[in-house]
């Protein structure tokens, strides 16, 4: 089944080196997957961190700079303009802010875990349209899903 009226916003980790290869599998089943935020290399977040260190600004300074307003516009526009949210675990704080963005604009919200977490449950994934511990039961879940609802 060919899904290219679907796109997906992957969500994930600069330093997972995995997300490249799961946007891949997608796009071989048809999806538009928007990954190119991966480019920006896994030390992205900490260069921005210095560099305003280094010009004196604190967090609340470097959030108003031209940097960090480009990055979050990029972002942003593509996260709009998907039509499914996946968070690719393990994911630090922005990552969920952005499935809840998604989630909070009625898009269904995936989040996809590489096996059963060890670690505390944490129930407000239950916001979430399907929590998935393998890559096959997300796929069978996204063949069948109408991205408009979220209902298959």
């Amino acid at each position: 089944m060919k899904n290219l009226n679907k796109s997906i916003y992957l969500i994930g980790s600069l330093r997972n080196p995995e997300v490249p290869k799961l946007a891949n599998q997608l796009r071989e089943m048809g999806f538009d997957v928007f990954d190119d935020w991966f480019s920006a290399g896994k030390f992205a977040d900490d260069c921005l961190r210095l560099y305003e260190k280094q010009r004196g600004h604190g967090f609340g300074e470097a959030l108003k700079s031209y940097s960090a307003k480009h990055v979050f516009d990029f972002d942003f526009k593509h996260i709009n303009r998907c039509d499914i949210g996946l968070m690719y675990m393990p994911a630090g704080k922005s990552c969920h802010l952005e499935l809840g963005y998604m989630i909070g604009q009625k898009k269904p919200g995936y989040i996809l875990f590489e096996g059963e977490p060890n670690d505390r449950i944490d129930v407000m994934y239950l916001f979430s349209t399907g929590v998935f511990f393998s890559k096959k039961d997300l796929f069978d879940e996204l063949k069948s899903v109408n991205c408009k609802t979220g209902k298959k």
